[in-house]
C-alpha cells in the first residue's frame, strides 16, 4: 500500500490550511486504496483571522494544534517526518502556506521559507518522491526547488512570480493537473480560481491519481 505524507499549515483558509482541499486530498488518497499521515510545524501561525468578519484577531495559534482539528488529533510535528517512510508528499493550499510556510504573502519573490518545510521538500525531491501541490502551494515548491513546472491556475501576477523564482508556469483550470514528470512535481489550481467543493474533490482526486502513475 502506497503511503502519502500530507503537510498542512493550520486550520482555515485565511490563516492556515484550506480545510476542503485538505479533506478532499485525504479522501482521494483513501479512495485510491492508499494510506496517509498528516504533519504540521509546531510553530505559531503568522496571525489569526476571524473567518466570519475576515478581520485579524488578537492572540496566537499554533499550526500543529490547529491542524489537529482537521486530523482529529492524528497528526505529528513535521520535524519528525522521515520521507523515506513515505512514497509521496502532498501540500494542500490555503493562505497559511503563503503566510506560515513561507513569507510570500508579504515578501513576494524574496520570501523566506520555514527551514523544516524547505528541508522536507528538498529531501523528497532528492529521493525522487512525487510532490503534490494544491492551490498556492506550487509557489512554495517553485521557491524551494527553482526550475520546476507548476500551475496556480491563470493569475498572471502569481505566475510571473513563479517565473522570477526560476520556475515555469502552465495555465490550467480548477481540476487540471500539471505534471512535471522530470522532477515528479504535480500541481492543481483548486481555489486559486473560483471553484465549488465538487471541483476541489475532482482536482484532488485527479492529483492523487496522476501522482500514483509515477509511484
Amino acid at each position: 500500500m502506497k503511503k502519502f505524507a500530507v503537510v498542512v499549515s493550520g486550520c482555515g483558509h485565511l490563516d492556515g490550511a484550506e480545510i476542503q482541499e485538505t479533506l478532499m486530498t485525504m479522501l482521494a488518497i483513501e479512495r485510491s486504496n492508499c494510506d496517509y499521515e498528516l504533519f504540521a510545524p509546531d510553530r505559531d501561525q503568522y496571525h489569526v483571522i476571524n473567518h466570519l468578519t475576515m478581520e485579524e484577531m488578537p492572540g496566537k495559534r499554533n499550526m500543529l494544534i490547529e491542524a489537529a482539528r482537521i486530523a482529529r488529533g492524528r497528526i505529528k510535528d513535521v520535524s519528525n517526518l522521515d520521507i523515506q517512510h513515505f512514497d509521496a508528499i502532498v501540500f494542500p493550499g490555503g493562505f497559511g502556506v503563503a503566510k506560515n510556510f513561507f513569507t510570500y504573502a508579504f515578501d513576494g519573490v524574496k520570501a523566506d521559507v520555514l527551514p523544516e518545510i524547505a528541508k522536507i521538500i528538498k529531501e523528497a525531491h532528492a529521493a525522487g518522491k512525487p510532490i503534490g501541490a494544491l492551490c498556492i502551494s506550487p509557489v512554495l515548491i517553485a521557491k524551494v526547488l527553482g526550475d520546476v513546472t507548476v500551475t496556480i491556475g491563470q493569475d498572471e501576477a502569481t505566475s510571473d512570480d513563479i517565473i522570477d523564482m526560476g520556475g515555469n508556469h502552465v495555465n490550467a483550470i480548477q481540476t487540471d493537473v500539471v505534471s512535471d514528470r522530470k522532477n515528479k512535481i504535480f500541481s492543481t489550481p483548486c481555489y486559486m480560481l473560483e471553484a465549488s467543493v465538487e471541483d476541489i474533490a475532482e482536482g484532488a482526486e485527479n492529483l492523487i491519481e496522476t501522482m500514483l502513475m509515477d509511484m
